[in-house]
């Protein structure tokens, strides 16, 4: 996240030493490194709610794509109260000279 050279964190070191002084320093770094801890927990709860938002609204998104499907679909075969038999083409074709259902299954056996 922070581009900070090897360098550069010795100088802050250095400098944190001098100023705070080595008795107050283990104390200071404790309570930089708590405060340090809480920000990336804040962070990544952001980030989590942030990912849930998206992932609603993508929910949202494939719930209206999939309610203009189904609008679509059942405009184009309306429904008639459940009276309409559909038959499959290769079915017509499955019916003997008396009306009955032909049964041969082209082995010669029925």
């Amino acid at each position: 996240m922070f581009d900070i050279a090897s360098t550069e964190f010795i100088l802050v070191l250095l400098v944190a030493l001098v100023v705070i002084g080595p008795k107050d320093l283990p104390r200071v770094l404790r309570v930089v490194g708590n405060l340090v801890g809480k920000a990336r927990g804040v962070v990544t709860q952001v980030k989590s709610g942030f990912d849930d938002m998206v992932r609603e609204s993508e929910l949202n998104d494939l719930e209206k794509k999939w309610a203009e499907e189904n609008d679509r679909i059942m405009r184009e075969f309306p429904d008639d109260g459940g009276n309409k038999v559909l038959k499959a083409p290769e079915a017509e074709n499955n019916i003997d000279e008396n009306g009955a259902p032909n049964t041969d299954l082209g082995d010669g056996k029925r």
